[in-house]
């Protein structure tokens, strides 16, 4: 029997996946309270200079902005650009492996987490943001050995875990500034995500994919993923599995060792004419992980 390391989270996770998935083609009351809010983001208001505005308009504005800000946040995938330490030095320990290091801000229905990882495990922490003021619970996640990693990623857990401070600067290239609470300095650049990319809500699917990759059928010289559809029930428990088939596309967010037998919850978007080019000339939707629910080292 290979361990199996999986996230404490996974029932609530997939409770979750299957509420928005039963959402995902609706329009909620609530999403347009959302939107209309969110028109409102740039307003701001002073009670010491407007005496008619009360204390309940004062606390809505602030909420309006922290609710935007965490919207902006969470339109983007965030990777490494930069780790500077409290003297301004480069922390080597993860500028060596920036382009591998990962931040993202979801919304599940009001529950705001981050998802972080060095390219070995996923860490997922419920936050709290206040103001600029970003605070990280305890985070939990897929407990793999990841070699050199583990001190880079150790190292991650530190810094994000507790209170930072957010600086963001839109445009084209956004960039989003992070002080942790020992004065290291994180730039992250973004890069939308395929929702706010392609205007629209995904499917919540489930893949087990295989640690071995085989031969693409189109270009044997390429390797591509071994993946099987996995469904669960509304109690999060595994009720069927398909075939092992390949899979000549990418999945966005995800990194592939060869040596984990991996579940995996993504995101699947349905494309567009516009939106196909490339190599992906013949595929029909883009895939996008949500987080690793499960994980086993492979024989």
């Amino acid at each position: 029997m290979k361990p199996i390391f999986t996230l404490a989270l996974l029932p609530s996770l997939l409770m979750v996946s299957f509420a928005l998935s039963a959402c995902q083609n609706a329009s909620s009351p609530a999403e347009n309270d959302a939107q209309e809010t969110a028109d409102t983001a740039g307003e701001t208001t002073d009670t010491t200079l407007n005496p008619n505005v009360t204390v309940d308009e004062t606390i809505k504005t602030k909420q309006t902005a922290e609710q935007q800000m965490i919207n902006d946040l969470t339109r983007y995938r965030w990777t490494l650009a930069t780790a500077t330490d409290s003297t301004s030095q480069p922390l080597p320990l993860l500028m060596t492996i920036k382009d591998q290091v990962t931040l993202n801000f979801i919304e599940y229905q009001g529950q705001n987490t981050i998802n972080y990882s060095v390219g070995c495990n996923t860490m997922s922490a419920a936050y709290n943001l206040q103001g600029h003021t970003l605070t990280a619970e305890e985070s939990m996640g897929t407990r793999m050995s990841c070699g050199d990693l583990n001190t880079a990623e150790n190292r991650l857990n530190q810094l994000i875990y507790g209170d930072s401070q957010l600086s963001l600067v839109g445009g084209e290239k956004p960039v989003l500034t992070q002080i942790t609470s020992d004065s290291t300095t994180l730039v992250w650049k973004g890069r939308l995500t395929a929702q706010a990319k392609y205007n629209t809500k995904g499917e919540t699917i489930f893949w087990a994919v295989s640690s071995e990759t085989v031969p693409c059928t189109v270009n044997k010289e390429k390797s591509c993923l071994q993946v099987r559809p996995v469904t669960y029930d509304e109690q999060g428990i595994k009720t069927s599995e398909g075939k092992l088939i390949p899979f000549t596309g990418t999945i966005d967010g995800y990194t592939h060792d060869g040596t984990q037998e991996e579940v995996l919850r993504l995101q699947r978007y349905k494309l567009d004419a516009d939106d196909i080019s490339g190599e992906s000339a013949h595929a029909e939707y883009a895939y996008v992980l949500d987080t690793v629910i499960e994980s086993a080292v492979a024989k």
